[in-house]
Formats: C-alpha cells, structure tokens, sequence
C-alpha cells in the first residue's frame, strides 16, 4: 500500500491542489491540524479528493469536530472513503453535492434510538462473517483496503462493536462531561493494573514458602491447572496494559472515538480481542458502569459475544499505517 507523507492544508482554503506520485485506489485519510490560531475548532462534513490524472473522485465522509474542547476532544481523525460512482453521462461526481451527510453522534451522548440485541447480534454476525469471507479469498483478491472498509467503514466491525459496548452502558453524569466508552476501557486497564501489582505481592509470598508448598499434596494436577489459567490470565492482563499504554502513548491527537477504534483494530490483530473480554466481564467496573441487560454481564450474550467473533482468531490481519499510528505488532 502506498501512502502520502503529511500534506499540509492551506490556511483559510476550503479546497486546494497537491501533487504527488499516483497512489492508485484511495482508502484511507488522516486530516487533522495543531489546534492553534484564532479558529482551531472544525466541524468536517467530508473531504473530497480528485486524481486530476485519472479522473478517478473519492469521498471521505467524516461529520465529526476536530479540536480541543469540543466533541471527544480530537485533533485527528482516520477517514474512510469511497470512490464516487459515475453519473448517467459517464462522468465521475460526487452523488451528493449540496447536501451534508448526517452527522456522527458521539458515543458519549446517550442514545434515543435503542437497538434490540437481537439486531445488534445479527449486524455483528454479518460484520464477522464478511471478514472471514475475505479472508479465505485468494491472495491475488485479497486488498488490505477491502479489510480496513470491513474494519472502519461506517458499517463496519468497529461502529458495530462500538453499539454492543454501548448497549447498556451507563454514560449518562449528572455532574461533568458524559462518559465515553474508551472511559470504560481506561477504567478496565486501571483494574489490570490493581490485579498486576495484587498478583506481585502474591507471588513474594509465595517465593516465600514455596518449599513448604511445593511438599503439599494438596497441589494436585486440579491447582496446577488453576495455577495455568492464572498465567494466562495474567498474560491477557498484563498485554492489555502494555497495548493501552502504546495507544496513550501514540495516539496524543486521537480523541477517545479514535483510541477506541484503535484499540479494536490492534487488538484483533494481536489475536487479544475474543481472550479480553470475560475477564474484563468479570470487573467490579462493568457492574458499576453497565446494566445487568448488557452484553457484558448477560451470560448468553456475554458467551454469544465471544463465541462469534472467535472465528477472527483464524484471520491473518494486516493494517494500513493509517490505522496503526506506527504501533508494531507483538506477534
């Protein structure tokens, strides 16, 4: 895949012309800015981008602020695009050229329209299903720009797993700003890391007594099977933190839509996302911050949830560099 080198955006120009070597099918974009000067907050319907050689037009649709203070407080965001269809005279247009896209709700706003789980079931079923379709295709079909449509799209893996973690999700404050859900998730690498540093002392003690132990028949192959999943346990823990801390660390323009949309991306490609989620279930934090209606603390949804997308442990995933912010692979 062949990518720009950071484009910079005339101040006050609405539309501009830049050069580059022909990167052939557009799929991704970045824009954001420094958030200075006098007008630092932009609210960005969509960006359209027209390869004057090839005539070929694509349209990013973003419908999202960028800028301190204001939505979820991003500087940054990845755009998704599609290239325009042709018009009856053959010619290539934007479809909709006076009208604005409807514009994103932040995840922090509490929703009006609630989705059954039951559809929020069948649209993640469709989401998996076409990835793992895509997978198995031949290498030659196999475009990493199909697979960040599947993945970022607005009907993609990451919007829908953004609308099962909303189900149920308590946002709403009545004092300060609503929560989003990288709230959440910030708060799950918060309990990690409580059950890391409780997991340290534990293991002092152990090391402790560790010849009196090691005599106890009471260590039978049942404990040590107990001790094995401890460790894998501990492992899902502490690659949870470690791939939080990256993020943070990384993603300093991205505002929380962004870190967790990142979060998603990465972690499927680590294989992390099916192996996360029970024990981030098992939290004290998701029964503070969810209802018992959710997918995190209802059982049959909770077991449909990890089952459906264990299927993507299977997948080879490949991400653009307009995904990863440069966060490399563990595996």
């Amino acid at each position: 895949m062949n990518e720009t080198q950071r484009v910079p955006v005339p101040k006050g120009s609405l539309e501009f012309i830049f050069h580059y070597k022909n990167l052939g099918l557009l799929t991704t974009m970045r824009i954001g800015h420094d958030n200075s000067g006098p007008s630092h907050k932009w609210l960005v319907e969509h960006v359209v981008m027209r390869n004057e050689v090839t005539g070929h037009t694509y349209k990013f649709p973003c419908g999202r602020w960028l800028g301190k203070g204001v939505d979820d407080d991003s500087t940054e965001r990845l755009l998704v695009g599609q290239r325009v269809l042709t018009n009856s005279k053959n010619t290539e247009m934007p479809t909709v050229t006076n009208q604005t896209p409807p514009r994103t709700r932040s995840p922090s706003i509490q929703r009006q329209d609630t989705v059954p789980t039951s559809e929020l079931q069948h649209q993640l079923g469709n989401c998996v299903n076409v990835i793992v379709k895509w997978h198995y295709k031949p290498s030659r079909d196999r475009d990493v720009g199909t697979l960040t449509n599947l993945l970022c799209g607005d009907d993609g893996l990451v919007k829908c797993l953004e609308r099962v973690f909303l189900c149920g999700f308590r946002s709403t404050r009545f004092f300060g700003k609503n929560l989003y859900i990288w709230d959440y998730f910030t708060k799950i690498k918060e309990q990690f890391e409580v059950y890391l540093q409780h997991e340290q002392q534990q293991q002092l003690h152990q090391q402790l007594d560790d010849s009196a132990s090691s005599m106890d028949s009471s260590f039978s192959d049942g404990s040590g099977a107990n001790s094995l999943q401890r460790r894998e346990l501990s492992a899902i823990w502490r690659y949870y933190v470690h791939l939080m801390d990256e993020i943070n660390a990384a993603g300093s323009q991205l505002g929380k839509d962004g870190k967790f949309q990142l979060l998603i991306c990465l972690s499927l490609r680590e294989h992390l996302l099916t192996r996360m989620i029970k024990p981030m279930a098992m939290t004290k934090i998701t029964h503070e911050m969810y209802e018992e209606e959710s997918f995190l603390r209802r059982k049959n949804l909770l077991t449909f949830l990890i089952q459906i997308l264990e299927p993507l442990d299977d997948c080879h995933i490949v991400l653009e560099n307009s995904i990863t912010q440069g966060i490399p692979s563990q595996c």
